[in-house]
């Protein structure tokens, strides 16, 4: 899942050589590769992808701000 999604980050959002070993948990607000519009797109892979829903109240930066945070989001909510 972890290479599902970075690979999904790298081809749809604009990394500079600085994110080019972008870590799991690095914050991609704090580093600029995802913002407020960006978090949409995101949110459409991951329940396409993943087959679940994201409801508004789940839409928070512990749930979507970094690879790693993304993939334990959607555990949780498989489970």
């Amino acid at each position: 899942m972890e290479n599902e999604v970075r690979e999904f980050i790298q081809t749809n959002y604009i990394l500079t050589d600085d994110h080019a070993e972008l870590g799991a948990d690095q914050s991609l607000m704090d580093l600029g590769v995802i913002d407020s519009t960006g978090v949409f797109a995101l949110i459409d892979f991951i329940e396409e992808t993943y087959g679940i829903t994201i409801d508004d109240d789940e839409i928070l930066p512990d749930n979507l701000d970094s690879i790693s945070r993304i993939c334990a989001f959607v555990q949780r909510k498989k489970a």
